[in-house]
């Protein structure tokens, strides 16, 4: 992520003195302006990141429509939670000046609307509604925290290695689907920094899209649909799974439960965590005589990894034994009320909605919102994600290597 067009200087930090340190000091712990003025100034990518958002239209193209990066949103929360919506720029320059001015604790992205949205008020005010959003990339927001019903390690936006890959399976499942199912090419996957991840799908085709077109899109994708309180929250219709829901479930869903999710969450562990499954079962009798199998202490030789694979293959044993009629599909409902992504619907369904850019800080972490290859989802690692401290202390170390080295 470093720039080449600035020589690195040693970091001043709160305007005091700069720091010399060796190559093994750590910057301390935090996220504050002074920490990401720095990074504003040294570190973040300013000339891709408008390339990107470009797609092309640059003014050194012929042909080119060189008002289109000029008509894109960009919002930017300052310290202290201070909003400003409606922000524009027509050059990469332009962008980078206001953010290194402006210092942004986050910068969201918005939709290219049919005019410069930095005179929205202008163009409301005449009552012509020509103020609208004309094009925005196919969004998908999952978080880690939708999946608190099923994660025994963590809750909220606490994630561990244990949990994230659910976060693997959501990238797989949409991923494969969004090539395979409808043709997009042009996909990038972000880390939130924090508790998820982030889906832009940029292919001409996919930001046209209207809301009604994004929406169903979005349906297309909706499996998981159980509230809170629902005990039911998959149901899975027709006598046969959709041939997408099938490859997904054969191809990720049923290994990914079997093998890592049962024992990684520990699912049968417990009584509570047993009767939260069965309460899947819709036969109260069926799901009775489980419980009642399942009753007493287990014996202190069989492993944790033996029970919860034990109880699994018993119950799917007696669902798909052909004496339950009806509860065949019910395994499948259960691997996918555990596995299955988790969408924000209404993030994908508009076409105005923001979305927190790539290569941000998160202010809760520190850490910087990076690219993810859906290729090598499984080698990704949230905790290992380099922090706003960590980059900082290499700027400070290759600093003082230089100014050693100058100074012999």
């Amino acid at each position: 992520m470093g720039r080449d067009d600035e020589p690195v200087d040693p970091m001043e930090i709160d305007g005091q003195q700069k720091l010399q340190v060796e190559a093994s000091t750590a910057v301390p712990e935090g996220f504050n302006a002074d920490y990401l003025r720095v990074y504003y100034g040294k570190l973040f990518p300013y000339g891709d990141f408008f390339k990107w958002l470009c797609y092309g239209n640059d003014g050194k193209h012929p042909g080119c429509d060189q008002s289109y990066v000029g008509r894109r949103e960009f919002s930017f929360t300052l310290e202290n939670d201070i909003y400003l919506r409606f922000q524009s720029f027509d050059s990469a320059s332009e962008l980078e000046s206001s953010i290194k001015e402006k210092c942004p604790f986050k910068i969201d992205i918005g939709p290219v609307y049919s005019v410069d949205p930095a005179k929205h008020h202008a163009y409301a005010q005449s009552g012509n509604n020509v103020f609208v959003p004309v094009e925005r990339e196919l969004i998908f927001d999952i978080d880690i925290s939708d999946y608190d019903d099923v994660r025994y390690c963590c809750s909220g936006a606490d994630v561990c290695l244990d949990c994230w890959p659910l976060m693997t399976i959501a990238i797989k499942i949409l991923d494969t689907s969004l090539r395979d199912d409808f043709g997009f090419n042009h996909i990038l996957w972000v880390y939130s920094g924090r508790r998820g991840v982030h889906c832009w799908v940029c292919d001409s085709r996919a930001r046209k899209l209207s809301n009604e077109q994004r929406a169903a899109i979005a349906d297309y994708f909706r499996v998981y649909k159980g509230g809170e309180n629902a005990l039911k929250k998959v149901s899975l219709a027709g006598p046969v799974l959709h041939p997408f829901l099938a490859r997904s479930y054969m191809d990720v869903l049923e290994s990914f439960f079997e093998d890592k999710l049962l024992l990684s969450q520990q699912l049968f562990a417990s009584e509570d965590r047993c009767q939260k499954i069965l309460d899947l079962i819709p036969d109260e009798n069926v799901a009775s005589e489980l419980h009642d199998k399942w009753q007493g202490n287990r014996p202190s030789s069989i492993s944790k990894e033996d029970v919860n694979a034990a109880r699994w293959k018993q119950l799917k044993t007696t669902l798909q034994s052909g004496k339950h009629k009806g509860l065949r599909r019910c395994v499948e409902e259960i691997v996918f009320s555990y596995t299955y992504p988790r969408l924000d619907m209404e993030v994908s369904k508009h076409m105005n909605h923001l979305l927190k850019a790539p290569f941000c800080i998160h202010p809760k972490t520190g850490r910087v919102c990076v690219p993810i290859d859906p290729n090598n989802c499984e080698d990704f690692d949230p905790t290992a994600v380099p922090t706003l401290s960590q980059l900082l202390g290499e700027l400070n170390a290759a600093s003082f290597q230089t100014d050693s080295e100058n100074s012999k």
